[in-house]
């Protein structure tokens, strides 16, 4: 007999009222030889005295945690039927084996308890449990139909005595061979994802759904003090289980729930638990990102009402169910209701989980600075690099960083260290690259915390990092988004941020009396102390082979060039309109110049788009109504403010209301051509520089 550590705490001595056990083996001749009557319980019923049937208690011995006696079925005639059981299957007898095994089969839940039959009621399967657990060393491989059965029992639906036994005997059968381990921790997983509130075993009380959770983690937490290496085990399991996007929000949030309380009970998994939450919420994100722009706004905007008339309902759980019933007639149901239903659970789904995370993490930074909040920084660094960083299509996830950071400068400076590092001074892919300079100008641009000094600090490490790229690319035949992809990015984040801070791109102290700090319009149309070499810098990179102007996704370009020629800081319209008739396709790098097949080179890009850098910056508006409540966004949030709410009220173009305003336009034209000229100048001096520099490179 296999003898366990008693669990902890869990001494008891409860009632149980049954009636006397009947054997599992059969009546009939067995091959240990005839059994009298006084041995079968069906006689023994009959000629019981009454005042002998009355209710026994179920007695534990405190060491070895094993019943030893209910109601008047002794532990030694239960052992004796077990052992016959699995000696006869060893020798290919298998009645009494299958009764042993139809013991524990879930079908036993349906019986009635006051039911008449030969089978054991449901109360009365405890003593067997405590039997078998004697009897484990002799279970083998040939007994996995046994094994079967015995994890198929509904060991949560009973009463607590039932599921102290239960765990005992998982113990012992953990301990004969690992591939039993693996069927018990597997169970254990699966149950995860059940979400009844409460079930019922005839002949039992119904069970809450928090009691059947505490004792299946009691039971984990036994097995993994017995077993040190199922750690890793239960963690491959966990995460191959993990819901699929498609489920429910209740099924998502019942396993992530277990799956906090396995961090709770196992601090050696605590980082593990936490990186895959964050890794499927990354997924369930990035997936809901590209539902919604792969449908067309219609649909976008019949998920956003869904959710809106959800939540002025005050309704949480409640519709799920009503969206659940409505999937499962989905056969009726038009193709474009489907859509929105699926992505509207989806959003939900990730709602409530963001919210739950956010939940977990904000009481660790009420003091930013201590030292458990700056150790949980970088774990989430770290996550962040490992989980968040490759998939720039996530559009929420990312706000775990951005709230964190706000709280004291010190976590600021170590994200934007962070990014800095992985975006121009590792060995990572290119993408990686790519998206961190993303994330950079995108924490820049929208951080409100983000003071003026690090906002020109790290606008100059931009400015240096594609000066540096241009002077070491003089060779460049032409724009070409696939092989310059970062020196395209940290142009279009420059520009990026500049539309979102300008102000802070400024002197300050150079600035002239008339300009209102508070009033962004007093800025309009004034030449302003920029920070040193700005317009020279950004200038020289325009006008290069490289070309950024033309690679950059199109809305961002026209935001910075209206902007920038309010502002005075450069006329870039000319350039613009030279782009228009270049074509790219001229100087893509395709994969027959990388030693591709040559079918390969039949490809052409007739538009033109997907040779654009893409306009993805991670910390735009959050849209998470339920998990939005965290970020306070009032405080530590830019929005964008068009141009069209800074100009003062005379400065409006003509053209905003649709009506053609001819003196308007001359007056446009006059103040365009006068910049414009001054500008021009300035662009073609630099265009002749680049161009010398250039034949200076070949040369």
């Amino acid at each position: 007999m296999t003898t366990n550590t008693p669990l902890s705490r869990l001494a008891f001595a409860p009632t149980i009222a049954s009636s006397p056990i009947k054997p599992i083996l059969r009546k009939t001749t067995s091959v240990l030889g005839t059994r009298s009557r006084a041995d079968d319980s069906d006689g023994a019923d009959e000629e019981e005295h009454p005042t002998k049937r009355q209710k026994k208690t179920v007695v534990f011995n405190e060491q070895l945690n094993v019943v030893r006696e209910i109601a008047g079925k002794g532990l030694e005639d239960a052992k004796r039927e077990v052992r016959q059981a699995l000696e006869g299957h060893a020798r290919g007898d298998d009645e009494d084996y299958d009764r042993l095994k139809e013991l524990f089969a879930p079908s036993n839940r349906n019986r009635s308890p006051d039911e008449d039959g030969d089978d054991t009621r449901p109360q009365e399967l405890m003593v067997y449990v405590v039997a078998l657990t004697g009897y484990v060393p002799m279970l083998g491989r040939s007994c996995w139909g046994l094994l079967r059965s015995v994890l198929r029992c509904a060991w949560l639906d009973r009463d607590e005595s039932f599921s102290k036994a239960y765990i005992q005997l998982l113990a012992a059968l953990s301990s004969v061979q690992a591939s039993f381990f693996e069927q018990v921790l597997t169970m254990m997983v699966d149950k995860f994802s059940e979400t009844k509130t409460r079930s019922v075993v005839p002949g039992f009380l119904p069970v809450e759904l928090e009691t059947k959770k505490r004792w299946l983690h009691i039971g984990i937490k036994y097995l993994l003090d017995l077993f040190p290496a199922g750690s890793a085990m239960i963690l491959n399991f966990i995460t191959a289980k993990f819901p699929y996007t498609t489920e429910s929000k209740a099924v998502h949030m019942q396993y992530i729930d277990h799956l906090l309380r396995l961090k709770t009970s196992r601090p050696d998994l605590e980082r593990d638990m936490m990186e895959l939450i964050l890794a499927r919420l990354v997924k369930l994100d990035v997936e809901m990102t590209l539902d919604l722009e792969n449908e067309d706004d219609e649909t976008t905007r019949a998920v956003m009402r869904s959710r809106e008339a959800a939540d002025a309902r005050g309704e949480d759980d409640d519709d799920e169910s009503d969206d659940e019933s409505v999937m499962s007639d989905e056969d009726d149901l038009p193709e474009e209701t489907k859509k929105v239903i699926m992505i509207k659970s989806k959003l939900e789904t990730l709602d409530a989980i963001m919210d739950l995370v956010f939940s977990i993490y904000d009481p660790i930074f009420e003091d930013p600075d201590s030292d458990e909040a700056v150790a949980c920084f970088e774990d989430l660094l770290s996550d962040f690099k490992n989980v968040i960083l490759p998939h720039l299509k996530s559009r929420h996830t990312q706000y775990l960083l951005f709230k964190f950071a706000m709280k004291s400068d010190h976590l600021m400076e170590l994200f934007i260290g962070t990014i800095l590092t992985v975006a121009f001074h590792s060995t990572d892919a290119p993408v990686i690259k790519q998206a961190a300079a993303a994330y950079l100008a995108s924490f820049t641009a929208r951080g409100a915390r983000v003071q003026s000094n690090t906002v020109q600090l790290i606008v100059t490490c931009l400015l240096n990092y594609i000066d540096y790229y241009r002077s070491t690319h003089k060779s460049c035949r032409g724009p070409d988004v696939r092989r310059y992809s970062l020196y395209y990015a940290s142009f279009q984040g420059l520009m990026y941020i500049f539309c979102f801070r300008w102000r802070d791109l400024l002197d300050r102290e150079a600035l002239p009396d008339s300009v209102d700090w508070d009033d962004p319009a007093s800025f309009l149309g004034r030449d302003l102390p920029w920070m040193p070499d700005l317009r020279k810098r950004m200038h020289a990179n325009i006008a290069s082979k490289l070309n950024p102007l033309k690679c950059c996704s199109p809305a961002i370009v026209e935001q910075f060039a209206e902007l920038s020629h309010h502002l005075r800081l450069m006329y870039i319209y000319p350039q613009i309109e030279k782009n228009k008739s270049v074509h790219l396709s001229q100087f893509f790098t395709g994969s027959y110049a990388q030693g591709g097949a040559l079918r390969d080179t039949g490809f052409e890009f007739d538009n033109e788009k997907w040779t654009h850098l893409e306009a993805c910056f991670p910390f735009d508006p959050f849209q998470l109504p339920i998990a939005k409540r965290w970020l306070d966004l009032e405080n530590n949030y830019v929005t964008w403010s068009p141009i069209s709410v800074l100009r003062r009220p005379g400065e409006e173009d003509s053209d905003e209301d649709g009506e053609d305003d001819s003196e308007d336009d001359d007056d446009d034209d006059e103040d365009d051509s006068e910049v414009g000229e001054e500008e021009m100048e300035d662009m073609e001096a630099f265009e002749e520089d680049t161009a010398t520099d250039d034949e200076r490179g070949d040369d």
